[in-house]
């Protein structure tokens, strides 16, 4: 197990006579951490001179590929289907052979088992990201997930994920790398944020001036424990807030109405809203007070906790996984048990209460400690020197 480091690994190192080609490829592109790693690092690597390439299913997230001039291919890639999967093994290959694909880097296991049969059949190589602590299971479900043990190298995008990874898959542990996750600061930065955007969107969602906002970010999914979050405000009704719930809706319907119910049963009609996915997540934030992050489940890294405090945001987090390596707490954040609604209730109360000063200080301290430790300049330097020493094997 290694850690890249990006003080020695720039994409000034490339050698200029050759310009590898990237394919990256993943279920789809309707938002979240995986899909906005991939059109970072897209983005990296054409600005490094590289060609990248992106292929999934689609989404909404597939202007972005446009916008920075990076060609995305549609395929049913996030399918399941071992007949699907086995036909998106000569999808790729065609791919690989029209474009003269040196890697295929796999970001989630569907995926990964169509691009390492590519890998096998076209000689192209093949590295893969564990974005997840994969739920262990029966034989098939273990072998299932082991796919992503496969790539010549393994990416770990924390020590959590490392760890996981070498406690539970029979892997050389020089194959694991350990590459954070990044923050794009230019982008995530309170400085660059314009009066109007902010304007724009308190506007169209029309919150109320001079009231604490809560958010909680991330796909409207039970694993972002949504249900917590909600008992845990209504422990703290005798304070004015407005929480929002910010990310996809898409085919959550059912889940939808089910918050609604609870928010109503609550009596938090109106102070607890549904917004859905959000394309200007820097300007969300900012519009925050405090960030939550109450994942039941540990995640591999999350991405949302850095960004708010790249904003200087606090974030109040599940202490479990990623967040263990990302939050220090009670300096830029809290961290709590997971499910635990008293201890949640306790820090939206404290982090609502924070005087002026020691709102600023948890903002000067939480974007240093990010841009420090996880710029997103780490994470693609870092990313583009493996994929450098894969093609110098």
């Amino acid at each position: 197990m290694s850690n890249m480091d990006p003080e020695h690994s720039t994409p000034s190192s490339l050698n200029e006579s050759r310009h590898p080609t990237v394919l990256q490829i993943l279920p789809s592109l309707n938002g979240g951490g995986v899909e906005r790693g991939t059109i970072e690092m897209a983005s990296a690597m054409k600005e490094a001179g590289w060609t990248p390439i992106v292929a999934s299913s689609g989404g909404i997230m597939t202007h972005e590929l446009k916008r920075i001039g990076v060609r995305h291919i549609t395929l049913p890639l996030a399918s399941k289907n071992p007949f699907v999967m086995r036909r998106n093994i000569s999808r790729l290959a065609a791919i690989v052979r029209e474009f003269d694909v040196d890697i295929l880097h796999a970001r989630s296991r569907a995926p990964a088992w169509s691009a390492y049969f590519t890998a096998k059949r076209t000689g192209a190589h093949f590295v893969t990201t564990f974005h997840a602590a994969y739920t262990r299971g029966g034989f098939l479900k273990n072998a299932y997930n082991s796919i992503m043990t496969k790539g010549e190298k393994v990416i770990a995008i924390s020590d959590f994920i490392a760890h996981h990874i070498l406690r539970n898959y029979d892997i050389a542990p020089e194959k694991v790398v350990i590459i954070p996750r990044g923050v794009d600061g230019r982008k995530f930065n309170p400085a660059a944020i314009h009066a109007e955007r902010i304007i724009d969107m308190a506007r169209s969602w029309g919150l109320p001036d001079g009231v604490p906002v809560i958010m909680l970010p991330g796909r409207l999914t039970r694993l972002k424990g949504h249900g917590t979050f909600i008992e845990a405000l209504s422990r703290i009704k005798d304070r004015e807030f407005l929480a929002l719930l910010v990310g996809s809706t898409e085919g959550r319907e059912a889940y939808c109405e089910e918050l609604n119910a609870l928010v109503k049963s609550y009596g938090l009609e109106g102070r607890v809203q549904i917004k859905g996915h959000c394309d200007d997540m820097a300007v969300a934030l900012m519009l925050s007070d405090v960030v939550v992050s109450a994942t039941t489940v540990p995640e591999g890294f999350g991405r949302i906790a850095v960004e708010a405090q790249a904003m200087g945001r606090p974030v109040i987090a599940t202490a479990h996984g990623g967040s263990m390596e990302t939050i220090i707490d009670r300096e830029t954040g809290w961290l709590v048990p997971v499910g635990d609604v008293d201890e949640m209730a306790a820090a939206l109360a404290e982090a609502i209460d924070l005087s002026s000063e020691d709102r600023e200080a948890v903002a000067i301290k939480a974007r240093e400690h990010v841009m420090t430790h996880f710029a997103i300049e780490h994470m693609c330097n870092a990313t583009i020197a493996l994929y450098e020493d894969v093609l110098d094997r």
